[in-house]
């Protein structure tokens, strides 16, 4: 199949959720794509989008592994073409007591893949955008970043590490050609609330924003090369831009009711 332009670009997460939809945008703006996800439905959401017109390319990995980075860059590499823009946007949560309740394993798989896997795959591909003189790069954050998670705490630590190293990192590129953006969403209706164990919490069982807009939202601003956006209603930039004036304290305590175990049923 025929894609309408040249422009290459490579969605991580993209079985479903924020990362479908931002693969969705970039085939309905002419980018021929890959998409990788650690479930088959990546192979899925790949025949869907060929819909649009544009080659489009699946894998499937788990991006927790170093070797499943590699793997993804490799095949990256296999493309020879550059790579115009990136979405590092697969993660993950686990919800729970850190010390009581959440395995070990749970937490430091959240680390591997939020951090230690968006840092490995941005190595790679920024080191090519650089010697091309350009690219664009777009890291899934979260207003989480912005505040302490009790019950969530290894995951909002992962955002603001996200947050913190995608800023600076785009200082560092200023001139080079490549701009790296950092997209802020609240709340979404995605698969990540059940895979984090938390449909028994408020924010769980609360009505959240559409990955539709959050990834409209998060394009455009990438396209535009901004620094960041806070994606989605109204609130969440509410809410971010309290984070910044409230004490850690008192966000800590606010995102306790939200997110604590069991929180749904109670008043």
């Amino acid at each position: 199949m025929e894609s309408r332009n040249n422009s290459f670009a490579v969605v991580t997460g993209a079985s479903s959720g924020i990362g479908l939809e931002l693969a969705k945008q970039f085939v309905q703006h002419g980018f021929d794509l890959l998409i990788a996800a650690d479930d088959e439905q990546i192979n899925a959401a790949a025949s869907d989008l060929r819909t649009h017109g544009s080659q489009v390319y699946a894998m499937q990995v788990d991006l927790a592994k170093p070797e499943g980075v590699e793997a993804l860059y490799h095949r990256i590499l296999e493309q020879s073409r550059p790579v115009d823009a990136i979405a590092i946007n697969a993660g993950v949560g686990a919800n729970g007591d850190f010390v009581r309740d959440t395995p070990l394993e749970a937490s430091l798989n959240v680390i591997d893949l939020n951090v230690r896997s968006s840092v490995h795959l941005a190595k790679r591909v920024l080191s090519d955008m650089v010697q091309e003189g350009k690219g664009r790069v777009l890291f899934t954050s979260s207003i989480a970043a912005t505040m302490p998670g009790p019950f969530d705490a290894v995951y909002h630590a992962s955002k603001a590490f996200l947050q913190s190293f995608s800023q600076a990192i785009r200082n560092e590129l200023r001139d080079t050609g490549v701009t790296v953006t950092a997209l802020m969403p609240g709340a979404t209706e995605t698969n990540f609330f059940k895979r984090a164990g938390m449909e028994d919490t408020k924010l769980g069982a609360a009505e959240k924003d559409d990955p539709a807009e959050v990834a409209k939202d998060g394009f455009e601003a990438l396209m535009k090369g901004e620094d960041h956006v806070v994606a989605g209603s109204f609130m969440n930039k509410v809410e971010a831009t309290m984070a910044h004036i409230l004490p850690d304290t008192v966000t800590a305590q606010m995102n306790r009711k939200e997110s604590e175990p069991g929180s749904a049923n109670r008043k």
